[in-house]
């Protein structure tokens, strides 16, 4: 998963096209999420099973997402796809049909890690469509340390090495893990702790960059790299031999939901396209074809081993909006950082 929630996840989950809405038929079943998000056999494999047509919307943005369903008043669309970022909105606004479990039993399936997020904490609403982790990613021929957390990033031996994606949030978040906080502190006087601690990493850090930044470690100017999800899955098919770490600190993580729309104008189709989804087999092509991480425990076995968390992971924390305050604060630690590491 590319990038991280509150507008941080949704840049990197979406996609460039935008479409007009359709309205549904009882043969037809508006999909609205970003663009590439299913293999065609798989949407066609629904078609197949059940008789019902696939209609793909797109949006751009979650903003997007939100706007165009609030306007509908929670119609148009059967099935959306978005970020747990924006899901709070959606369920505050009613705009979200409370799920009838009983309708799937595919439900059964889905990985604990993924479940009961501060967005939906009873899992009412909502069906973990996929996750985003930002991982280290170190090769071990040019490293002399055996990295197991964020801590060791700060290494003195790792000095001028590690390429790191331009998330402030993340970074902060990880540095706030590093120091037994949690990624959303607010605390100011907590977070003026943070920058500091930052700062210090600034030796480290050979280059910082959103877009492709696995390059810099498989041509060797990095040797260590904080990447995003679709970069470790890139950089690991180049170069096998680098090895993954999933920090002992925790995980900061990014997750796409599936939900039905309050006045989703075919809900009974609604519901058989989310439990085939739901489906092992079906979850597995879904997951090795958008390259993010599997939230089907079901369908582990069955995916890219390199999509699957290990069961030693119990826990993790995506970033969320925090207060103006706690917000200023991380950017004046991001810039800091910025100007320590040039």
């Amino acid at each position: 998963m590319k990038k991280f929630a509150a507008g941080i996840l949704c840049t990197a989950l979406t996609a460039s096209v935008l479409t007009v809405p359709v309205m549904a038929d009882s043969q037809e079943l508006v999909l609205y999420t970003w663009e590439g998000m299913f293999p065609q056999e798989v949407l066609d494999g629904f078609q197949d099973e059940t008789g019902i047509e696939v209609i793909y919307s797109n949006f751009d943005t979650d903003e997007t997402m939100l706007e165009k369903l609030s306007m509908a008043k929670g119609g148009d669309y059967d099935v959306i796809i978005a970020d747990d970022y924006i899901l709070e909105n959606v369920i505050e606004e009613g705009l979200a049909e409370k799920l009838d479990k009983e309708k799937l039993p595919g439900f059964e399936n889905i990985n604990p890690l993924y479940q009961g997020q501060s967005y939906d904490p009873e899992n009412e609403y909502t069906v973990p469509y996929g996750a985003g982790i930002p991982l280290i990613v170190y090769d071990p021929e040019m490293v002399d340390i055996d990295i197991k957390g964020y801590a060791d990033l700060w290494d003195p031996s790792l000095e001028d090495s590690i390429a790191l994606v331009a998330n402030y949030r993340v970074i902060n978040g990880i540095t706030n893990l590093m120091l037994g906080k949690g990624m959303n502190e607010e605390d100011v006087d907590s977070l003026k702790e943070t920058g500091e601690k930052l700062l210090e990493l600034a030796p480290n850090v050979r280059l910082i960059q959103d877009d492709n930044t696995q390059n810099a470690l498989l041509s060797g100017e990095a040797s260590v790299g904080f990447l995003y999800t679709s970069q470790v899955t890139a950089a690991l098919a180049e170069n096998p031999d680098l090895k993954v770490v999933y920090p002992e600190e925790g995980l900061g993580f990014g997750i796409m939901n599936m939900f039905i729309p309050s006045q989703a104008p075919d809900k009974e189709a609604a519901y058989q396209f989310v439990d085939y989804i739901l489906q092992p087999e079906i979850a597995a092509q879904c997951f090795d074809y958008i390259g993010y991480y599997c939230t089907n425990k079901a369908a582990d076995d069955m995916v890219n081993p390199e999509l699957v968390v290990p069961d030693s992971v119990e826990s993790g924390e995506f970033v969320r909006n925090v207060s103006a305050e706690a917000e200023e604060q991380y950017s004046k630690n991001w810039a800091e950082f910025r100007a320590a590491c040039d």
